[in-house]
């Protein structure tokens, strides 16, 4: 007993101050506070994930009708007409696919041109605001964009770019047929206008990134201004501006008033791009609230299901381009 009562001392002096040290411990991880904030954090990523999944299944239940009705000759056919109920979307995926990938052609040479130019050539005086003005142009809103586009952008075209166009290459498909001025070649050129400012800020951060000292010593290297940029600015961020892409694409698939005014809202399949045409998104902003009958009103919500499956593919296909690149250039 003695010795039992000599250990016991020096037992608890060693254990206690973990003991000590071990609630401490516990009591800063009950902190309510933290708790509070970690499930708050917490519910409203599921709730966000939660939202999306049930606007799918809105959607597709919706859209149900529709495709009994159908079949998969809803996504082949491009019969529109309400009088008969016939249904079929592939005009209106044709003209959302062509108009929103013709304008990513147009506008991303443009944006990195500009970004190229504001961040490495233009003086500090000139760079800040012509900057800042095209950023400005992302904050217009699409109906200023469809009223611009019909009342300015469609003469324009039809008097100065569509008749030199057809005199000169009227003989290939793209530029077939008479001068509208609305129609897919505005609704390009309009789509374009309003996607080049995210594409354009997003590149410039990319340039931005890349280390004065990559540029400095492409440069001492002997290589002249524009081999400095096409070396060490545009080669070192091709990943990014793939990705200011995507966003781009994202914006030109989804977007609504602005082509719903200039693309003369017929669903054709054609190659001319004087030709009218029309897109998921604006057959949706035209026809949802004028649906005269139930199947009408669920070919509609097949559409918007459709545009959102398009959507994911697209920026899917992307995402895997960006992922891929990014893959070989970290392999050399």
């Amino acid at each position: 007993m003695e010795v039992v009562s000599k250990w016991i001392p020096f037992v608890l002096e060693r254990i206690m101050p973990g003991i000590s040290s071990a609630r401490r411990i516990r009591r800063r991880e009950v902190n309510w506070g933290d708790r509070v904030f970690y499930y708050g954090l917490k519910a409203s990523a599921w709730a966000l994930g939660a939202l999306l999944l049930s606007m799918i299944f809105l959607i597709w239940k919706m859209s149900l009708p529709a495709f009994h009705q159908f079949g998969w000759r809803f996504f082949i056919t491009n019969d529109w007409n309400s009088v008969t109920g016939e249904f079929g979307a592939l005009a209106l995926i044709y003209g959302t696919v062509v108009s929103s990938l013709a304008a990513i052609g147009l506008a991303v040479p443009v944006s990195v041109a500009v970004a190229l130019f504001l961040n490495e050539l233009a003086p500090e005086w000139l760079s800040r605001p012509l900057g800042f003005f095209i950023e400005m142009l992302a904050a217009i809103p699409s109906i200023v964009y469809g009223l611009w586009g019909l009342f300015v952008l469609a003469p324009f075209l039809r008097n100065y770019i569509q008749p030199p166009l057809a005199d000169y290459l009227g003989f290939t498909p793209l530029f077939s047929g008479p001068p509208m001025g609305v129609g897919m070649m505005a609704a390009v050129v309009i789509l374009a206008i309003m996607i080049m400012p995210t594409i354009t800020a997003i590149c410039r951060e990319v340039f931005r990134a890349i280390p004065r000292s990559n540029k400095e010593a492409a440069l001492g290297l002997g290589a002249t201004r524009w081999e400095m940029l096409k070396i060490a600015v545009l080669r070192s961020s091709h990943t990014g501006i793939l990705g200011a892409t995507i966003l781009g694409l994202g914006r030109a698939l989804g977007e609504t008033m602005a082509v719903t005014m200039v693309i003369g809202n017929n669903p054709l399949i054609s190659a001319s791009f004087f030709s009218s045409g029309q897109t998921m998104a604006s057959i949706l902003a035209n026809q949802y609230a004028e649906a005269d009958s139930l199947l009408q009103l669920s070919a509609l919500s097949a559409v918007a299901f459709t545009l959102f499956l398009v959507s994911l593919l697209i920026n899917g296909l992307a995402r895997l381009i960006v992922w891929r690149v990014h893959s070989q250039y970290k392999s050399g």
